[in-house]
């Protein structure tokens, strides 16, 4: 018996010790994540090239860079010579005054060229300031001051008083993120019940899978608090990847064990050796399809940034906890409920359920496929490359104010902010560092930079210096054309690091210097995706090609196995680029496009596809050998196998579409894409992949899919109830000496 039934027939004999041991662990690694807390990744972390450099530069010095923001003051005929206006701007002006948590407040009345900007129409003011303390907490701090903001809009009805900045767009999207997340999870649980009780037929049945699901997410989520503590990371976004991953996984996981011991029940077994052949052939399957997920994430932990090792961390582990409570408290909880397993059976859909038999819709789709295999391929493969073809035209970004909902106010005082002032919102950052830069030399090349900037025409005033408080560092603020992220934002942002400032600063001696902000941000992150991504592609394919041979004793499976899933992620790709990119979808999804896919998607999208379409391929897979194994042919097994577990994989599906769709309904475009990228990816790949391209190519290969190479008989094997005497059946079948 392999190491899954092992695991089950100990489970099932010792039920209370691993259904308690479980329980223990999951609350003990839950409670002791809450006591202990998680440990936040400094901004210089989750940065990349450059912009990490000049960040890393600003937390030595112990430079926190105050929130910045903003009061647009605007008029569609009147200027700063209209009373009304004139009034308008200093109530503003004096409104923030009032404010304890204000602090360098730019009064464009006093300098209009360095305390605030006016804009060269004269139609728009610009009255900027800082919120004092911790920029990481100035979002708990702006909501006042947004209210005294409003009540001068309502003195002044005829002019635009409007509010804008990081802290003010952090608190809207805060508190819109917050309530979109609340509603994500409560409904995740109960359609996820709903799929369960249709795939079941009982109400029993359809909860283990997501109370053992859910427990492996809480568990998941305290033990990645603790890591954090030795190796800070993202909580937040790592937090929804968990709960996101977790339950697909775990139900997932669940739902090919239970209903492979219904099949064996439905066969004539009796309930125990129908466990215990559940846990060696559908637990084995778990095993394998699980360490290919591990495999698949681990490929992020050399993508070079920590974002992505978090989100890497965090998955790796919570896949772990399901795959650990499937092998273990699932048995043992199935073996002391027995027929229990079915009580609270739904009317109708119960009573059906109890009958395991093939596919019918599926069987048609079969029949046909495996009639014409060369045409099936030809038809579906055509159709997935063209569904992949946009993703040659995929444009990546850093998420930014463009990213949120265009409804939102603040996102439309943005756009009015960027028109009138171009650059202001989302300025480049320049850090340098010295002994002193207060000295005259480096004073002077500060002055110079100020001049070359606004010389060039691509960056524009008002360009603000801060200096740390030990005088080592000082950050300059510079505005540049664009909207932060957009061509003309990346061209003068060459122009500032390959032009101006080497000619300025670079002339300086003693100095260092770097630029972050966020178009910076954005292009040194999309520069390292571009560098890494070949490496984090070689190493999770050739892994997965090793498991896979090591699981199949086939060296044509893991072959096919791969090309099938790159043309799944493929397509998935192609699906979002067209989405996401333009706005046909617009109203459909709920979201603005903002011409691009934000940056860190394609590469975690790639990893989760590939560990998730695995799942899937490995399950079916699992079970056309283990009948080829028993002396089917190779035609009858891909049949039978396909016929057999395509309720399972089709159930597993819609939870998982159904999982991924919810968070596609949450208004962050960057989770839209996530939700939807996912679920598209996992409804190709359960229906065209698995239902077309999957038997068409093994009905054309034959016997080839067994194809092992004498010279590859050292690989270990990872299906230890494999019949060795069937390889040189193959071998001589195939005209292999």
């Amino acid at each position: 018996m392999n190491l899954a039934g092992r695991a089950g027939r100990w489970s099932a004999e010792h039920w209370k010790r691993a259904v308690v041991g479980w329980l223990a662990f999951a609350v003990g690694a839950m409670v002791l994540g809450n006591v202990v807390g998680h440990v936040q990744m400094a901004d210089s972390q989750a940065a990349s090239g450059e912009a990490a450099r000049a960040l890393t530069m600003l937390e030595r010095a112990n430079f926190k860079q105050p929130a910045s923001e903003a009061v647009l003051v605007q008029a569609r005929n009147d200027t700063l010579r209209n009373p009304v206006f004139l009034s308008a701007v200093s109530s503003v002006v004096q409104t923030l005054q009032q404010q304890k948590d204000v602090t360098n407040l730019r009064n464009p009345l006093v300098d209009p060229t360095r305390g605030g900007a006016v804009s060269r129409d004269g139609h728009s003011v610009l009255v900027q300031f800082d919120i004092r303390g911790d920029p990481d907490k100035a979002m708990d701090k702006v909501k006042p001051i947004m209210d005294a903001v409003a009540g001068t809009q309502t003195a002044f009805p005829s002019l635009r008083v409007e509010e804008v900045g990081t802290a003010s767009a952090t608190y809207v999207l805060d508190k819109s993120f917050t309530k979109d997340f609340a509603n994500a999870e409560k409904m995740t649980i109960p359609i996820t019940l709903l799929i369960l009780l249709a795939a079941f037929g009982s109400l029993v049945a359809a909860c283990l899978p997501v109370v053992l699901a859910f427990s492996a997410v809480l568990a998941s989520l305290g033990l990645y608090a603790l890591v954090t503590n030795a190796y800070s990371g993202d909580y937040q976004t790592t937090s929804s990847v968990i709960l996101l991953i977790g339950m697909a996984v775990g139900v997932d996981y669940s739902l090919f064990y239970i209903r492979r011991e219904r099949e064996e029940r439905t066969g004539g077994r009796e309930p125990r050796p129908a466990l215990l052949r559940a846990a060696s052939t559908s637990g084995q399957a778990v095993l394998i399809s699980g360490l290919t997920v591990l495999v698949a994430m681990a490929g992020m932990l050399i993508a070079g940034n920590k974002i992505f090792t978090s989100i890497a961390l965090g998955t790796m582990l919570v896949v772990l906890c399901a795959i650990v409570g499937s092998l273990t408290v699932l048995p043992a909880a199935m073996a002391k409920l027995g027929d229990r397993i079915d009580r609270g059976r739904v009317p109708y859909i119960g009573r059906k359920k109890q009958a395991a038999g093939d596919s019918r819709f599926w069987g048609f789709v079969l029949s046909r496929v495996l009639h014409r295999p060369g045409i099936s391929v030809a038809v579906a493969g055509s159709l997935l490359l063209l569904a992949a073809s946009p993703v040659l035209s995929m444009h990546t970004k850093l998420p930014s104010f463009t990213d949120m909902r265009s409804d939102l106010p603040i996102v439309k005082t943005y756009e009015r902010v960027i028109t009138a002032f171009p650059g202001a919102p989302t300025p480049a950052e320049v850090v340098i560092r010295a002994d002193d830069v207060r000295s005259p030399a480096v004073v002077a090349g500060i002055g110079r930079l100020e001049t070359a900037a606004i010389a060039s025409g691509v960056m524009f005033r008002p360009i603000i210096v801060t200096t740390s408080p030990d005088h080592t560092v000082s950050n300059v603020s510079i505005p540049l054309a664009g909207n932060g992220d957009n061509p003309t934002s990346l061209a003068a942002l060459k122009t500032l690091r390959q032009t101006v400032l080497p000619a300025t600063l670079g002339q300086t001696d003693g100095v260092q210097y770097a630029v972050t902000g966020q178009t910076a941000g954005t292009k040194d992150f999309n520069d390292l995706m571009k560098q890494r991504m070949g490496f984090v592609i070689a190493f999770v394919l050739g892994l997965a090609f090793v498991l896979l041979l090591a699981t199949f004793r086939s060296i044509v499976i893991p072959i096919t196995a791969i090309c099938l899933n790159l043309l799944s992620v493929g397509a998935a790709y192609g699906l979002l680029v067209l989405i996401f990119q333009h706005s046909w979808a617009e109203t459909l999804l709920g979201f603005t496009s903002n011409g691009a896919i934000v940056s860190w998607l394609p590469m975690f999208l790639f990893v989760v596809l590939f560990g998730l379409s695995m799942d899937y391929h490995v399950f079916i897979l699992s079970r056309i050998k283990e009948l080829h194994d028993n002396g089917a042919t190779t035609d009858d097994a891909v049949s039978r196998g396909i016929r057999r577990t395509a309720g399972t994989v089709t159930s597993a599906a819609i939870i998982m579409v159904a999982v991924f769709a919810i968070f596609g309904t949450l208004h962050m475009v960057q989770m839209k894409e996530l939700g939807v990228g996912l679920a598209l990816a996992i409804l190709i790949d359960a229906t065209v992949i698995r239902g077309v391209m999957l038997p068409a190519t093994m009905k054309l290969l034959g016997d080839w899919n067994w194809y092992m190479p004498r010279w590859l008989d050292w690989v270990p094997s990872l299906t230890p109830d494999e019949s060795p005497r069937r390889a040189p059946e193959r071998d001589k079948h195939l005209g292999i000496a």
